[in-house]
């Protein structure tokens, strides 16, 4: 049994939070995604007895701290530009001195730039795919360098946004026009052919991998939070591998100034069965058809729990020393 699992809750009592402000919505692309994780977030707490209330976005989330409305807050804003995934909406809370869920400001930051995210772990020699920075004029030549198939997206987006994958190069200018949609840099990598997983990390455990299989050839925005045919299956990996996949995804995590809980996401290619690292989500989804939710099931962790679980870490202990930091 894992130490997520087997660990007791650092408290019982709902009034040890004080009133939690569930931070949802905000106004990047992935609101409707977080207005929907907002939602069972707050329902989980509330179900539990904990003075939970709703907060839609950044300048909601100032008000109530402006006034003194709220004791510390569930971060279950994604993305950037109005989502709470990318050092801001940390930032804020920590001129504040209010507790909250997820990655420090740092960490927050540094994740939802792939880009340099990635510099970090191949820094730390830790696998990642190779990549260009890539914009309109050079997309032809870094593929060249790179090899086809590659896979283009923007650099600060998540849920699948604006990516694409190309395995010719008269897809590229197409693929580069969609990504450019977004903010912020372009990012082209070699495409790892192979098994598309996912761990998710709570505390300082990796619970077990989830291997996703979607109907279709990719796990996009549709497989992900509409379709009902995409399989999940938990533990992903057998054995060694999956104590593999875990380690690196908690090294990956831990290299990019990340804490509390999130999600790593991995290839593993089918020829080599290495593994790839691809990106950090600080604020995972926590819908229907999230994987969080997935894993810690596996692992023996109710939904209610989890959520709670997640909060907890924002608590201070008896000594004195914060189980956020």
């Amino acid at each position: 049994m894992s130490a997520a699992v087997s660990a007791p809750l650092r408290s019982t009592d709902p009034a040890a939070f004080g009133r939690v402000g569930v931070l949802l919505g905000g106004t990047s692309s992935e609101r409707e995604v977080s207005l929907d994780s907002g939602r069972n977030v707050l329902q989980a707490l509330q179900a539990r007895g904990v003075d939970a209330v709703a907060i839609d976005g950044i300048p909601a989330l100032a008000k109530a701290l402006a006034a003194g409305t709220v004791d510390r807050v569930f971060n279950i804003l994604h993305g950037h530009n109005g989502g709470g995934e990318d050092g801001v909406v940390q930032g804020l809370l920590e001129a504040f001195g209010v507790p909250y869920t997820g990655s420090p400001v740092l960490g927050s930051a540094l994740s939802m730039d792939k880009i340099r995210t990635k510099q970090v772990w191949l820094a730390l020699g830790l696998p990642t795919p190779q990549y260009r920075r890539v914009t309109a004029a050079d997309v032809h030549a870094n593929a060249a360098e790179l090899g086809l198939p590659v896979v283009v997206k923007p650099a600060n987006e998540g849920s699948s946004v604006g990516i694409s994958r190309v395995t010719d190069d008269a897809g590229l200018d197409e693929a580069v026009a969609l990504a450019a949609r977004y903010d912020g840099q372009l990012l082209m990598e070699q495409m790892v052919v192979g098994d598309e997983l996912t761990v998710a990390i709570l505390g300082d455990t990796a619970l077990p991998s989830i291997r996703i299989v979607p109907k279709g050839q990719w796990y996009d925005y549709n497989a992900k939070y509409i379709a009902e045919d995409t399989q999940y299956l938990c533990p992903g990996l057998d054995g060694e591998d999956e104590a593999e996949i875990g380690r690196i995804a908690l090294a990956a995590f831990r290299a990019a100034g990340c804490r509390g809980w999130g999600r790593v996401d991995v290839m593993r290619d089918r020829a080599s069965g290495g593994f790839y690292l691809l990106e950090v989500n600080t604020a995972p989804g926590m819908t229907s058809h999230s994987l969080v939710p997935k894993a810690a099931a596996q692992a023996g962790i109710g939904f209610e729990e989890l959520v709670w679980r997640v909060l907890e870490q924002t608590l201070v202990t008896a000594d004195g020393e914060s189980t956020h930091a």
